[in-house]
């Protein structure tokens, strides 16, 4: 999948879900983060300049966790209306490594079954929506 295009106004954003046992793997971001400060949520980040989605997938995973990944598919887009932001959620296999959060943007990590990602009380108001398009993908 190529990257976004570069002359949008819109940042691009990966969020990646891995599925262990029914649960997906969940972050706490670190809360001297600019945006969302210790909300949880699902790990990801920027797409670099030049990077593909899949790029990103890879990059992210290893920077804030420590894990190799294969990204699998793209299944949901969502559109910020109040910001000039598009998050991309992926599908990725965790391959090698063992979970290491990086201090710096990740306070701890878990693995939350869907019922508990949507209904945290510091979930990021994505989540939901993130959620449902994995149900819907397994069906």
């Amino acid at each position: 999948m190529p990257s976004p295009d570069s002359s949008s106004p819109r940042a691009h954003g990966v969020v990646v879900a891995i599925e262990r046992d029914g649960k997906f793997l969940c972050i706490r971001r670190a809360k001297n983060l600019p945006r969302a400060p210790g909300k949880v949520c699902f790990p990801g980040g920027m797409i670099e300049p030049g990077e593909s989605q899949e790029q990103a997938v890879i990059r992210e995973m290893k920077e804030e966790l420590g894990i190799d990944v294969e990204p699998i598919r793209q299944c949901w887009r969502h559109d910020l209306p109040n910001k000039h932001l598009t998050l991309w959620g992926w599908i990725a296999n965790w391959t090698t490594g063992q979970i290491t959060p990086a201090i710096a943007e990740v306070e701890e990590s878990f693995w939350l079954t869907p019922d508990e990602i949507c209904s945290h009380p510091d979930a990021i108001d994505t989540n939901p929506l993130f959620v449902r398009c994995l149900l819907q993908n397994k069906k």
